[in-house]
C-alpha cells in the first residue's frame, strides 16, 4: 500500500527536543546585538569576546562592484569582479563615533569564508552564497557572469549573505567573520592558519558513512528527504517562471505593433487621426513597460534561489550527523571487539574465527606471562575505549540538540521570508495587471473621442 508523502512542515520540527529560543535571523543590518540564549560557541580562540565585537552594532553593506584584471595562482591573466564591503559602527564601547571602514573582496574570498564556517559550525544551517553563474534565466537575460545586471544581482546576494551571518546568534561572534569585514591584508593567511581544511570531512568518508551507518536518526533522514524535495520544488518553480517571463515578454512587445499600426493609420485619417495617434502612444508605453517589470521579477527569483541553495546547507548538516553517528557506532564496535578478545584470552575459548586463533593453532599456545600482558593491555584499551565512546556519545547528543535548535530557527526564517516574497510577487503581478487595464482604459478613451 502506497504511503502518503511526509508533511514538509512537520519534518522540520524535532518532536523529542525542546527547541532553543532564537530570534528571527532575517535581514537585519546590525551585527553582534545581544541575543537571549545565544551561546558563545566557536572554534576555540576563533570566537570573539564581548570587549572587541559582540557588544558593538555594525552596519554592513556591499555598496559597489568593480571589474578588475590580475594574475591568478597559475600566474595567468584573468578578469574578475571585486566587491566593496563597507562597515560602520553605530554603537561604540567608548561612546565615540567611528568612521566607516571599507575593503574589497572577491567572490572566492566569500567562498573561503563560508567553507570555514561550514567546517567549524557543522550543526548550523550556514547561509548560502548567491550563484556564481546565472541559472534559470529567460532568453533575454544574459548568462554571462560579467554581465552588469548579473553582477548587480550578485552584489545584492553577497550583501544578503553577510547580513544573514551577521544576524545569526552564533556566527556573528566569530573572529574570522569579523576580520573578513575589517582586515583586508593577510585575511586569507589568517583563515588558513586555523587549519580548517584539515578538519574538513572528505566526500568519500561522508559517502561511506551514509551507506554504512546502521542506526540512522529518522529525523535526519526525513530532513534530508525534505531538502531534496524543497530543492526540486523550487527548481520547477524557477523553470516555470522563466518560461512565463519569455512568453510575457513576447506578448508585451507584440503590443508595440499596435502602436506602429495606429500611428500609420492616424496619418491617413483626419477626424480619427489624433485619437489613433494617442492610442498608439499608450500601446508603445505598454510594450516598453515589460523590461522594468521583468527586472523587478528577478529580485523575487533571487529570493527563491537563496532557498534553493539552502537545501544543500540542510543536507550538509545531515551528512555531518551521519558521520558523527558512524564514528559512534565504529567506536562501539571496536570496544565490543576488544571486550570479546579480552574475555576469550581470560577463558581460553575462541568464539569467532580470527587470524590470532589460527596462529595459536599453528605455532602453539602463548605463555601465561604473554597472555597476562595482553589481557592487561586490552583492559587499558577497553578503559580508553569506554571513555572515547562516552565522549562521542555526548558529542553526538550535543550535535543533535544544537542542530535541531538551529533548524527550528531556520524554519521560522524560511516561513517568514518565503511568505513575504510570494505575497510581494502576487502584489507585483496585480499591479502589472492594473497597469495593463489602465493602458486599455486610456486607449478606450482615445477611441471614444474620435
Amino acid at each position: 500500500m502506497e504511503q502518503a508523502a511526509p508533511d514538509p512542515e512537520r519534518l522540520l520540527q524535532p518532536a523529542p527536543l525542546e527547541p532553543l529560543s532564537h530570534p528571527d535571523a532575517g535581514l537585519e543590518s546590525m551585527v553582534g546585538e545581544e541575543t537571549k540564549g545565544a551561546r558563545d560557541e566557536g572554534p576555540g580562540d576563533g570566537t570573539m569576546t564581548e570587549n572587541n565585537f559582540s557588544l558593538k552594532k555594525i552596519e554592513i553593506s556591499v555598496s559597489e562592484a568593480e571589474k578588475r584584471t590580475g594574475r591568478n595562482a597559475m600566474n595567468m591573466q584573468e578578469t574578475y569582479t571585486a566587491y566593496l564591503i563597507e562597515t560602520r559602527s553605530v554603537e561604540h564601547s567608548d561612546g565615540q563615533s567611528v568612521l566607516t571602514d571599507s575593503l574589497w573582496r572577491r567572490y572566492s574570498e566569500f567562498e573561503l569564508l563560508r567553507n570555514y564556517l561550514l567546517v567549524y559550525y557543522p550543526h548550523i544551517v550556514v547561509p548560502p552564497l548567491p550563484e556564481k553563474r546565472a541559472e534559470f534565466v529567460w532568453h533575454k537575460l544574459s548568462a554571462d557572469n560579467m554581465d552588469p545586471d548579473f553582477v548587480e544581482r550578485r552584489r545584492i546576494g553577497l550583501e544578503n549573505f553577510l547580513l544573514r551571518v551577521a544576524s545569526h546568534p552564533i556566527l556573528c561572534r566569530d573572529k574570522i567573520f569579523y576580520l573578513f569585514l575589517t582586515q583586508e591584508g593577510n585575511w586569507k593567511e589568517t583563515v588558513n592558519e586555523t587549519g580548517f581544511q584539515l578538519k574538513a570531512d572528505s566526500r568519500l568518508k561522508a559517502l561511506n558513512a551514509t551507506f554504512r551507518v546502521k542506526n540512522p536518526d529518522k529525523r535526519f533522514i526525513e530532513l534530508k528527504h525534505y531538502s531534496d524535495e524543497l530543492q526540486s520544488v523550487i527548481s520547477h518553480l524557477l523553470r516555470v517562471r522563466a518560461r512565463v517571463a519569455d512568453r510575457l515578454y513576447g506578448v508585451y512587445k507584440v503590443h508595440g505593433n499596435y502602436g506602429r499600426v495606429f500611428s500609420e493609420w492616424s496619418a491617413i485619417e483626419k477626424e480619427m487621426g489624433d485619437g489613433l495617434q494617442s492610442a498608439g502612444h499608450h500601446m508603445d508605453v505598454y510594450a516598453s513597460s515589460i523590461d522594468d517589470i521583468l527586472e523587478d521579477e528577478e529580485h523575487y527569483a533571487d529570493q527563491l534561489k537563496e532557498y534553493l541553495f539552502y537545501a544543500e546547507a540542510l543536507r550538509a548538516v545531515c551528512r555531518k550527523h551521519e558521520l558523527t553517528q558512524y564514528d559512534l557506532e565504529t567506536a562501539a564496535q571496536d570496544l565490543a571487539a576488544k571486550k570479546q578478545q579480552c574475555e576469550e584470552l581470560a577463558t581460553g575459548t575462541v568464539r569467532t574465527f580470527s587470524l590470532k586463533g589460527m596462529t595459536t593453532k599453528l605455532f602453539g599456545q602463548e605463555t601465561p606471562e604473554q597472555r597476562e600482558a595482553r589481557i592487561k593491555m586490552l583492559e587499558e584499551q577497553i578503559k580508553e575505549g569506554e571513555q572515547q565512546l562516552k565522549s562521542k556519545n555526548l558529542e553526538g547528543r550535543e550535535f543533535v540538540k544544537n542542530a535541531w535548535a538551529d533548524i527550528e530557527r531556520f524554519k521560522e526564517q524560511k516561513n517568514h521570508d518565503l511568505k513575504e516574497a510570494l505575497i510581494s510577487y502576487a502584489v507585483m503581478q496585480i499591479s502589472m495587471c492594473k497597469k495593463g487595464i489602465q493602458v486599455w482604459t486610456n486607449a478606450k478613451e482615445c477611441f471614444s473621442k474620435m
